[in-house]
């Protein structure tokens, strides 16, 4: 694949930045699309993915180092060089959550409904976003020999390189492009505020658990070695939207 799009010597363009910077502005951009259906204000929506925009690169950065702590111990200012590739999307998404409950909290908005408005959004904008995983290197799978697997050559990259390898960066583009096409039908099925949101976790949580079991790259381990810790942390936020899901839901029932 391609890492670096443009080089002019002092001045390079790295694909995994681009496709990163792409997949934001889509997010922003449905969102506030979708924001009219609920009649909110879009200005709102592009405060909150400004909050979510620097919460949720901290978050991934500092998860993504936490992991591979042993690389950057004696190279700290890799640390900031996230063009390079590695965030880890549960370690954003935890700070991005937190960070937007606050703001929407002191702004006295409705949490559940506004979840509901950015959440195939962000869906469409980590799709595309991960086809910058593929011309990095990053998030590579195992090797393999099926008909569809994918051989980096560019030392660039972050990929074991002539190696024929699970594509696992595009089982995570077309999981999560899938994903959003199901919460645009949910959308206008949902019985309560939030019940989009809620699904959305459950459901990412369960394709990128399984696509976890693919991936050649280290991820940090969670349960003995068979469960990573972005899978350890999804079943745990998995489990819990579950519960909530469960609750609302027979809430909304009771009310009708």
């Amino acid at each position: 694949m391609h890492p670096i799009l443009l080089d002019l010597g002092s001045i390079k363009l790295y694909t995994y930045g681009l496709f990163l910077a792409l997949g934001f502005m889509a997010a922003v951009w449905f969102s506030k699309r979708n924001a009219k259906l609920y009649n909110t204000f879009d200005q709102v929506i592009s405060d909150l993915f400004f909050v979510i925009l620097l919460a949720g690169l901290v978050g991934a950065r500092f998860l993504y180092v936490l992991i591979n702590f042993d690389t950057f111990r004696n190279n700290p200012l890799e640390i900031f060089k996230i063009w390079n590739g590695g965030l880890v999307f549960f370690g954003g998404f935890l700070a991005a959550v937190a960070a937007c409950f606050i703001m929407l909290k002191i702004k006295k908005m409705p949490i559940a409904r506004t979840a509901d408005i950015i959440a195939p959004g962000i869906a469409l904008g980590h799709s595309i976003g991960r086809l910058g995983c593929l011309f990095a290197g990053c998030c590579y799978g195992k090797a393999c020999d099926l008909p569809f697997a994918i051989k980096f050559t560019n030392p660039d990259g972050l990929a074991p390189l002539n190696v024929y390898l699970h594509p696992t960066q595009i089982y995570m583009v077309l999981s999560n492009f899938l994903l959003f096409l199901i919460l645009m039908w949910l959308q206008k099925r949902k019985k309560f505020h939030g019940m989009v949101f809620l699904i959305y976790i459950m459901l990412y949580s369960g394709f990128r658990s399984g696509i976890e079991f693919f991936r050649g790259d280290f991820r940090g381990d969670f349960f003995f070695e068979f469960l990573s810790l972005s899978q350890g942390i999804g079943l745990v936020v998995s489990f819990l939207a579950l519960v909530i899901l469960i609750k609302l839901y027979r809430s909304a029932n009771a009310n009708h």
